[in-house]
């Protein structure tokens, strides 16, 4: 009898990635390509789109390629990071614009335009009216490209995720579909009715049959061919989504945090949504009849903070060495790393990235530690809010490649007051799309991650914990103020 695999698509914000699983899900092959995000301009993100597809096809070839000749694949799932907009022609499958990364926040000003409140816009969401998510970068990109205005006044414009993208490109161009939590981000989506939201797609300017259909997270969404081998695609989830059902947390006031180029708190929170003013409500999964939301919280620059420490300051070689370094650090310094803009439960895209505190004494190892604590102080401030509206969260599963970093971790524990538990699992990602598609085919899977031993519990009293909050918000607060006061002088201009 033939062996059978799950291949799995995880498409994200530095890598194109492919993994084959076995039915039991053990990880048999992999693949991986190396994408970089382009900053052409202050405050501008984005992706070459074709570069991008082919380094996700690449991979997923190298896996296929790995298969046992005799092997079949059961079925295909994909991850896929979620607010990175593709734009292209529906004839000849070209893209007609760069990529517009999740980071990119060039559509601010047309925010400002928008003829819907705020509160609307969450109502209507579950998000808020900011340029990290798809539809003002839509909007901005319709004026600004004319390959994309011409497109779509000739009724050939295609918009949509990533995701959407790449099953586009593998289906030949017979394939337009797309999950609602890959959908949601777009902020053209009604969270509740499930539906592309006509209210939202007259304010942005945004025509219906540019969009794709929308089609359950679990289930047959479509079939794909490449390498010669034809594959149902069996789940479709965002990235963070699909973490969350890799690590197992499905079950309500379960929790997650996972720490990559940003920084991602999750709260399962059941079958309806849980209105916290400043955090998100997101959708989990869609299966079968069933589906679930998440309370979420966006931190924008978590890995990018520290990466900026490497690469523009050289403070160190690895991510490996932050921890040593926080450690060798003997005084205090806040820093707010701003870069991308203040998530939540800010949401603010104006206020600077700022370092204070400093003195003669303070050194490199002081301001890794900053940008370190900076991280956890961003995440802290949401969790605090998931806390006063009376969910107890006593253990968050910890899982992205910042969670190799203890001083964080222990931070982390010591700011919120819960367990952080560090997850061994570092493919949650992959496993949660493949968990999915085997649930697709009407399997049962009992895949289970791995949980590392590393468990790190509060080390401060409370009394010590809230001084520390009450100093971070009064160094947030001054800093936002300030930063709308330079920009209004035009003194600091830059994004």
């Amino acid at each position: 009898m033939p062996e059978k695999f799950i291949i799995v698509v995880d498409q994200g914000s530095s890598s194109s990635r492919a993994l084959a699983f076995d039915l039991d899900g053990n990880i048999r092959y992999k693949a991986q390509r190396k994408i970089e995000a382009a900053y052409p301009a202050p405050g501008r993100a984005e992706y070459d789109a074709e570069k991008l597809f082919l380094s996700q096809s690449d991979s997923l070839n190298d896996v296929l390629a790995k298969l046992p000749a005799d092997s079949e694949v059961s079925a295909l799932g994909i991850a896929a990071q979620r607010s990175t907009v593709v734009f292209w022609d529906k004839n000849t499958g070209a893209p007609l614009a760069p990529a517009l990364s999740w980071q990119d926040g060039r559509a601010l000003d047309l925010l400002g335009k928008v003829p819907l409140s705020n509160t609307k816009i969450h109502e209507l969401t579950g998000l808020y009216k900011t340029p990290y998510y798809s539809a003002s970068k839509i909007a901005w990109a319709l004026e600004n490209y004319p390959e994309v205005k011409a497109a779509a006044a000739e009724k050939r414009l295609l918009i949509a995720p990533v995701a959407t993208y790449i099953v586009w490109r593998l289906s030949g161009g017979k394939s337009f579909v797309i999950d609602p939590s890959q959908a949601q981000r777009t902020l053209l989506f009604n969270l509740r009715r499930l539906r592309w939201e006509p209210k939202l797609l007259s304010a942005f300017g945004v025509a219906p049959e540019f969009l794709p259909e929308i089609k359950p997270s679990v289930g047959r969404l479509c079939h794909v061919e490449t390498a010669g081998r034809r594959m149902p695609v069996m789940s479709m989830l965002g990235d963070q989504q699909a973490a969350m059902l890799g690590l197992g947390l499905e079950t309500p006031n379960s929790a997650a945090l996972n720490y990559g180029t940003g920084a991602f708190l999750l709260v399962n929170t059941g079958r309806k949504p849980l209105r916290i003013r400043g955090l998100l409500n997101s959708i989990g999964w869609y299966e079968g009849k069933n589906i679930c939301y998440f309370t979420e919280s966006t931190v924008n620059s978590a890995g990018t903070a520290l990466e900026w420490l490497k690469q523009k300051f050289g403070m160190f070689d690895d991510i490996g060495d932050v921890d040593g370094m926080c450690r060798k650090s003997r005084n205090r310094v806040h820093c707010l790393p701003a870069i991308g803009g203040l998530g939540a439960p800010y949401w603010d895209f104006t206020t600077f990235t700022t370092f204070t505190g400093f003195s003669p004494h303070t050194d490199k190892y002081d301001v890794v530690r900053a940008v370190t604590e900076g991280i956890a102080y961003m995440v802290g401030d949401a969790f605090d809010l998931v806390k006063k509206k009376g969910l107890k969260i006593e253990e968050l599963k910890v899982s992205g490649g910042l969670s190799k970093i203890d001083w964080l971790l222990q931070f982390q524990a010591d700011i919120t007051g819960a367990r952080m538990t560090a997850m061994e699992e570092s493919e949650a990602t992959a496993m949660g799309a493949g968990l999915a598609a085997a649930r697709g085919l009407g399997l049962s899977p009992q895949w289970s991650p791995k949980v590392s031993t590393r468990v790190f519990e509060p080390a401060i009293g409370e009394e010590e914990r809230q001084n520390l909050l009450r100093g971070w918000r009064i160094f947030v607060k001054d800093i936002r103020r300030t930063s709308r006061d330079l920009r209004k002088l035009n003194i600091l201009p830059h994004a």
